[in-house]
């Protein structure tokens, strides 16, 4: 039908017009409320957002040589983080010459993993990208 008339019958009904396919031969219009139509998409994507996972991520640094009360102060942190039901990044920083001595950061990135083993699983193996080499650690109550 012609848009005139689609117009009249929208007006009639006490609607509105709207087109749904403009590229189409010919173009498809639809008579509807379009108000309803924008609330309800908007109520849709409200309610997606609310079944969306987000988590925290709680950032612990530390150094290739830091010492046993630092290191049980830090883990502590941690463990309160992931309890909290946040992601923990631990990062151990080289500085200089430390950067030379990748090894001993691999060896506190992994007494931090068997430390907080009972209540987290790492997602991935250390890597060392830059002058910082991390793991990310997530509660393992929750994956």
């Amino acid at each position: 039908m012609t848009p005139e008339k689609g117009m009249d019958i929208a007006l009639d009904k006490n609607l509105d017009l709207v087109l749904v396919a403009p590229n189409g031969k010919p173009p498809v219009c639809k008579i509807m409320n379009y108000g309803k139509y924008k609330f309800e998409q908007a109520k849709k994507e409200k309610e997606a957002k609310k079944k969306q996972k987000t988590f925290e991520i709680k950032e612990i640094r530390i150094t290739p040589n830091t010492e046993d009360h630092d290191f049980n102060f830090k883990a502590k942190n941690a463990r309160k983080f992931l309890e909290d039901g946040c992601k923990v990044k631990i990062t151990v920083r080289f500085r200089g010459r430390e950067l030379n001595y990748v090894k001993l950061g691999e060896e506190i990135l992994n007494k931090f993993i068997e430390e907080l083993s009972d209540i987290s699983n790492p997602d991935k193996k250390p890597s060392l990208e830059g002058k910082n080499m991390f793991v990310i650690l997530s509660n393992a109550n929750k994956n």
